[in-house]
């Protein structure tokens, strides 16, 4: 009974190590800056206020969705993407590893 418990947490241990170690593919076209909470739909991004789209998406570093109203961090990095009329279409907050690594080449 305890091997078929041990093999249990072994793979536990295994998915759970597999879902931390995965990377976020961020789009060719991302832009990178610092991003802090301004009152909706506004957004300020490197220190100049900006319009969030409609069906704008924040993403956390858990890599799910926060509202724009909920935010409470200052000064992040982010990577973004902007719609046709230059509004933030979608906002990537960064943790300390994907901030340090540069932005993907953009398509030609």
């Amino acid at each position: 009974m305890q091997k078929k418990y041990f093999l249990s947490a072994i793979l536990l241990a295994t998915l759970t190590y597999s879902a931390a170690a995965y990377e976020r593919p961020f789009p060719s076209n991302a832009k990178r800056g610092t991003m802090t909470p301004a009152t909706y739909p506004a957004i300020i991004i490197d220190g100049k206020e900006r319009m969030l789209s409609p069906g704008a998406q924040i993403f956390n570093t858990d890599n799910t969705i926060d509202l724009p109203e909920t935010l409470r961090v200052s000064n992040v990095s982010v990577n973004f993407t902007e719609n046709n009329q230059g509004q933030i279409h979608r906002i990537w907050m960064l943790n300390p590893q994907e901030a340090s690594k540069p932005l993907p080449v953009q398509n030609r």
